[in-house]
């Protein structure tokens, strides 16, 4: 299990709305709060999202070395499909929708989320019974 996760990004407002909304949604609580920063908590783990002053670039690049996304699972397909629809509101946009919900493969039902910033989020069906 992980500690904690620490997202840089460029505009700490947009990754609030849309952070704060996807982690809302899968159960996440808010924890901390700071000038430059804010992060959620689910369990012993919490993510961060900060707008740090000594950010080397201006955007984030997914497809350059380092992490290109960050996976949650969620309790059924159904709640998948309920967050993909929503998500559009929160600065969510749908990836891969010609392949969605299967993109990663014929027993991964998922979603691939990309924000404004070009973080990408994937939400894992992972019930009892349901492949993933």
């Amino acid at each position: 299990m992980l500690h904690h996760l620490e997202l840089w990004v460029p505009d700490l407002q947009r990754a609030e709305k849309s952070f704060g909304w996807l982690l809302g949604a899968l159960g996440y609580t808010p924890h901390q709060h700071w000038e430059h920063g804010r992060s959620w908590r689910l369990g012993a783990f919490y993510l961060v999202v900060e707008q740090s002053p000594a950010l080397a670039a201006a955007a984030h690049e997914r497809c350059r070395p380092g992490m290109n996304h960050v996976a949650f699972p969620v309790e059924s397909r159904a709640a998948v499909d309920a967050l993909v629809e929503a998500a559009p509101e929160h600065g969510w946009r749908l990836m891969f929708p010609g392949e969605h919900p299967f993109a990663g493969g014929p027993a991964h039902y998922a979603a691939y989320l990309e924000n404004e910033d070009g973080f990408e989020a994937e939400l894992v069906a992972v019930a009892a019974g349901e492949t993933s």
